[in-house]
């Protein structure tokens, strides 16, 4: 099996070229081998790499930046989707690709599933909700497998992020406790696409780790795990305005992963734990 990777030096693509290569053929790409934006680049670099499978990770992923840089988002998010789904049909690839919890409000009491339907309050979101529109409009074998609050070898995420910040000492960090979700390695994702690659599934599958916190609990947690001993103090979004306003719940509930009977996602502590011992420094 042939597998082509888009966005091969994102945090997610490295991290499947880590893993996988010892089995299965990956061809990571990115921008400076195929620009996805580009229709006919695009359809050349598949003709000429002609995967089996597709695992479509690159996209326009700084949230805040989206909102000013709206082209430029639907440019890759959806109009790129769309041009990696077309190739894909036209060279018989399967292709699985990574979406955000984005998609959603936010404003659910519940964990969100496959079937809800999504209604996004972000240039991010919405332009990822255009990119799963044209993957499902123009490739006929494909999944769309969404993901949250991602962290994995190198960085740059919010571990990486508290990791630097706890080892600075100093006063207490405030971090926002009112917002809710599902702390998730791309190394858990590796494992629940590698269960996807050749299985007859066609539609939207949620890979983030089992168990819910705030990025408080997540904060305390990492500190915890590292043996760092700087404090932390809750504070609510509202203490911290951005540009895009962040869901306060990003949870997300894998009910496709217990219907079509596919292997359980790991536990988030679990997998934070496995994760600073096998990276201590991230």
């Amino acid at each position: 099996m042939k597998i082509l990777v888009t966005g091969g030096k994102g945090m997610l693509g490295r991290t499947l070229v880590r893993r996988w290569a010892g089995l299965h053929v990956v061809a990571p790409v990115d921008i400076d081998q195929c620009d996805i934006t580009d229709a006919k680049a695009t359809v050349a670099c598949f003709a000429d790499l002609r995967p089996d499978v597709v695992i479509h990770c690159a996209a326009h992923t700084n949230v805040d930046k989206c909102e000013s840089e709206v082209e430029r988002a639907y440019a890759i998010n959806a109009v790129g989707s769309a041009n990696v789904a077309r190739a894909a049909e036209r060279s018989g690839a399967r292709v699985i690709a990574i979406s955000t919890d984005y998609v959603f409000s936010g404003e659910a009491d519940r964990p969100y599933h496959e079937w809800d339907a999504p209604a996004p309050r972000t240039v991010y979101g919405q332009s990822k909700l255009a990119g799963e529109i044209a993957v499902r409009a123009h490739c006929r074998d494909h999944v769309i497998a969404r993901i949250a609050w991602l962290y994995g070898a190198g960085g740059p995420s919010f571990v990486h992020t508290m990791l630097k910040l706890g080892a600075q000492g100093g006063d207490p960090l405030k971090v926002v406790d009112d917002q809710r979700g599902n702390p998730t390695s791309t190394d858990a994702v590796a494992d629940g696409l590698l269960s996807l690659l050749d299985h007859p599934l066609v539609g939207t599958v949620h890979l983030t780790c089992e168990g819910e916190d705030t990025w408080c609990g997540f904060t305390r947690e990492i500190l915890r795990l590292a043996k760092l001993n700087r404090g932390v103090v809750p504070c609510t979004t509202a203490d911290f305005p951005r540009p895009a306003p962040r869901p306060a719940s990003s949870r997300l509930d894998k009910m496709a992963l217990r219907v079509h009977r596919l292997p359980a996602m790991a536990d988030w502590r679990e997998t934070l734990a496995r994760f600073l011992t096998d990276f201590p420094n991230g």
